[in-house]
């Protein structure tokens, strides 16, 4: 197992760049605030929050190229496909179930994330679902590069999911495959200490879960998943090592999460106060927007200004998803029977 400090620089990330992973994560987490407010007011059903996560999110998802790569996302990454591509409209049009929705058309519950164009498979509500597939994915694109005796695809296949989850059987399954035949997989673990209300030592004896990738034969990373430069590089190197054929990578997120496990969670029943007051003080929007001001790449104005985009993007994308159409109900069954059957 390896662990990743906290750098602060990139040679592969410039100024632009750096602006554009905060400009992400700031607009993660004002689209989670909002959806909030709309489930307070009674009009989204139901939240799971990325607060806490964005550097994680953003910095591992800024490694990958959006439409050639694979990514399976878990319901809490939201930040994830933002830096993918999905748009707020998009994202609202998720929690409103319209039928514009990319994910489903209405069909999935909020945060079940899926978008054909940008290569983003939807998971469903059992958790860890998703991971097995990821292997499938890889061994698909193992599969067509030996028919066609080179490289032809060296494209990778990006799934996350929390510590809870990885203590499930089929997690487990999909990293022994993925190990035994190196498939081009980035197991990524997003691990903010609780299984809902289940703190990781009541149900793990790990400190650290990268420590099973040894386990099946491949490398695992630990990073401080409130620094998105260094989730950023550490997915870089396990994304360049998948495509040079070597296999698989686990990386583990050591985040934050600063809200209850969703809209229907109360962590303080669970929680101490004097954790969720420590744990707050090390919101990963605060430290790395103080980290951009510290290197002069972000001023006062230039948060403004940023702050006022986002502002407008989230507002429009709210009226819009409260405008949009409902599905058909005519199509309730489309993608569940067969269609016209001889």
């Amino acid at each position: 197992m390896t662990n990743v400090q906290p750098s602060g620089v990139s040679a592969s990330l410039d100024r632009e760049d750096l602006l554009a992973i905060y400009e992400l994560m700031l607009l993660a987490r004002s689209l989670d605030e909002r959806q909030w407010v709309l489930n307070r007011q009674g009009k989204a059903p139901f939240v799971i929050s990325c607060q806490g996560h964005e550097a994680a999110q953003v910095g591992s998802a800024y490694a990958l190229k959006p439409g050639k790569d694979w990514a399976l996302p878990y319901y809490r990454d939201l930040g994830v496909v933002l830096a993918l591509g999905f748009t707020p409209t998009e994202v609202m049009m998720g929690l409103f179930a319209r039928a514009a929705d990319p994910n489903s058309g209405g069909r999935q519950m909020p945060a079940h994330y899926g978008h054909r164009k940008l290569n983003i498979i939807s998971q469903s509500s059992p958790t860890g679902t998703q991971v097995p597939h990821a292997a499938g994915v890889g061994m698909a694109i193992k599969i067509r590069n030996e028919v066609a005796g080179k490289i032809v695809d060296d494209s990778v296949a990006w799934v996350s999911f929390g510590e809870g989850t990885s203590s499930q059987g089929e997690i487990h399954e999909a990293m022994n495959l993925a190990g035994t035949h190196k498939l081009p997989v980035i197991f990524v673990c997003e691990n903010n200490g609780y299984a809902i209300s289940v703190p990781q030592r009541q149900q793990m004896g790990v400190e650290d879960v990268a420590d099973r990738a040894a386990g099946y034969g491949f490398p695992g990373v630990v990073v401080d998943g409130s620094d998105p430069v260094a989730c950023f590089e550490a997915t870089q190197a396990a994304v360049e090592r998948a495509r040079r054929g070597e296999g698989p990578t686990m990386i583990e997120f050591k985040c934050q999460r600063l809200t209850p496990h969703s809209s229907d969670d109360n962590d303080r029943t669970y929680r101490p106060a004097d954790e969720i007051k420590a744990m707050k003080q090390q919101d990963p929007l605060i430290t790395f927007a103080a980290h951009l001001k510290a290197e002069d790449i972000l001023t006062d104005e230039k948060e403004a200004e940023i702050r006022e985009r986002i502002k407008k993007q989230v507002n429009e994308a709210t009226a819009a998803a409260e405008s949009a159409a409902s599905p058909d109900p005519s199509t309730l069954f489309d993608h569940i029977y067969a269609d016209n059957l001889k």
